[in-house]
């Protein structure tokens, strides 16, 4: 295991090794995201929708999406100065350990777990870990992602 800090570049599967990490930006996550998210998918649970519903049932605050943090961590993953040669996400493995609440900023540390060979010698299988930190370096979610990856 390498276990290398990857550098601003683009990679392919064979350019990495099982420990390589890297770090993505940051990104707010505002009240504006979290009603625009319950407009898309209709999910209007009243912890993300209003300050009392969440103080209700124990919150200090709306409490963002978990799907909307994993779908901010994939843009981040997107946006990072390290690119990889991706051609499509495979599975997702996903756990949500603290609420995100509106107002917190959340990153991610992304490292290669394994790598393997397809049946087509251009393309390969990358398994990525995340862990999703908030301003304060609380993990509140992690979790893998399987990438299919031109060479």
């Amino acid at each position: 295991m390498s276990g290398k800090d990857l550098t601003p570049g683009t990679y392919g599967y064979g350019d990495l090794a099982r420990g390589d990490s890297w770090l993505t930006g940051e990104v707010e996550v505002t009240t504006a995201l979290i009603d625009a998210f319950a407009g898309l998918t209709g999910d209007r649970f009243e912890i993300h929708m209003s300050e009392e519903g969440a103080a209700a049932l124990g919150f200090k605050a709306r409490v963002a999406h978990g799907l909307l943090i994993l779908s901010l961590v994939d843009g981040l993953k997107n946006q990072a100065p390290v690119q990889l040669r991706a051609v499509a996400s495979l599975d997702w493995q996903w756990t949500f350990l603290q609420p995100v609440y509106a107002g917190d900023r959340i990153k991610a540390r992304l490292t290669v777990r394994s790598i393997g060979l397809t049946k087509k010698p251009e393309r390969g299988i990358v398994m990525l870990s995340f862990a999703v930190t908030n301003q304060d370096d609380q993990l509140v979610q992690n979790g893998t992602n399987q990438l299919m990856m031109l060479l």
